[in-house]
């Protein structure tokens, strides 16, 4: 072989690596918008969002990434945080926290794909056209939380039967809050009580609602579906116990953390199933054609320690139909 050919022939072999890489799709960046803070959502919503793109097939650092952008639950800074992502041109949106982080995604882009999830109803809040086709560039899991404030609140009296009047925590930035009051006092008036809304928009609020509870004389707390509250429940856990009021919570943290009573989704589920979908939409799937489903399985859990603290007795009925009972 001439050495001039010997040579060219060698630079090629040397260029196949080379060019095979060059070939290779870029790895897929999922930005990760939540209206919560980044240590709170390492534990609640990134870990089980990870388990579920695990399970679509999809491990962070191998073949896919995630940017995070959390707003410290300043609801004002999502809508910078959403057109950020935007303007990265990431492969997908997953939305996490209060439901204004979903919609600020939607404003941000209508053809990056977005998943999410949130106890709003999608549909109500002009999220998407319907649950079973949402159309456009989102779908998402839906924990459908507002719907359970009736079941909450009946729960309360039955533990509470001597109470005349109840209130009901809600934030009033939320997307959606004014469905979440009027089903409350509809359910109210269907349990013959008078109810009291009130309001926290950050937990500087916290101290200033006990307070007006206690002014009151309502005799329960129903803390409403939101993700201020839900990650912030042991500062209304202590008030709760300071104060001596029967509160009934989302979700089973709460209670394992000297919580009254619980009663909602699991709450791991909603982050596990928008990472199952986040992967099948990587692959190729419309998030158009993709339903939105919604939760099968709810949990009632009850802390007996801090009932009896309460001077409560937990109904036989009521017990009887808890998914776990903590002493």
């Amino acid at each position: 072989m001439k050495r001039r050919k010997f040579i060219t022939l060698l630079g090629g072999a040397a260029a196949w690596p080379l060019a095979a890489r060059a070939q290779q799709p870029a790895m897929p960046v999922i930005g990760f918008l939540s209206s919560a803070s980044r240590s709170v959502d390492d534990v609640h919503r990134l870990a089980p969002f990870r388990q579920g793109l695990s399970e679509a097939g999809y491990t962070e650092g191998r073949n896919v990434a995630i940017e995070y952008r959390g707003a410290d639950y300043q609801l004002d800074r999502l809508a910078a945080l959403a057109a950020d992502l935007a303007r990265r041109q990431v492969s997908l949106i997953a939305v996490g926290g209060s439901p204004a982080a979903a919609l600020a995604a939607k404003s941000a882009t209508a053809t990056i794909p977005i998943v999410f999830t949130n106890a709003a109803d999608p549909v109500q809040i002009g999220l998407v056209a319907s649950l079973n086709r949402p159309g456009g560039n989102i779908t998402g899991f839906t924990q459908l939380g507002a719907d359970l404030g009736a079941k909450r609140m009946g729960l309360l009296r039955e533990l509470v039967p001597f109470a005349t009047s109840i209130a009901i925590l809600v934030n009033p930035a939320r997307p959606g809050v004014d469905a979440q009051s009027m089903q409350a006092q509809e359910a109210a008036r269907a349990l013959g009580l008078q109810l009291y809304i009130l309001k926290a928009s950050s937990e500087r609020d916290f101290d200033a609602v006990f307070l007006k509870l206690i002014q009151l004389r309502a005799g329960a707390l129903v803390i409403s579906a939101d993700a201020l509250f839900n990650d912030r429940s042991d500062e209304i856990i202590t008030l709760a116990r300071r104060y001596s009021v029967p509160t009934i919570y989302e979700w089973r943290d709460a209670v394992a953390a000297g919580g009254l009573i619980s009663y909602g989704t699991r709450r791991l589920d909603g982050y596990r199933q928008i990472g199952i979908l986040a992967g099948r939409i990587l692959k190729g799937e419309k998030p158009a054609d993709l339903p939105i489903p919604r939760p099968t399985k709810f949990e009632l859990v009850i802390n007996l320690k801090t009932a009896k603290a309460l001077g409560l007795t937990i109904p036989p009925g009521v017990l009887a139909i808890a998914d776990e009972v903590i002493e």
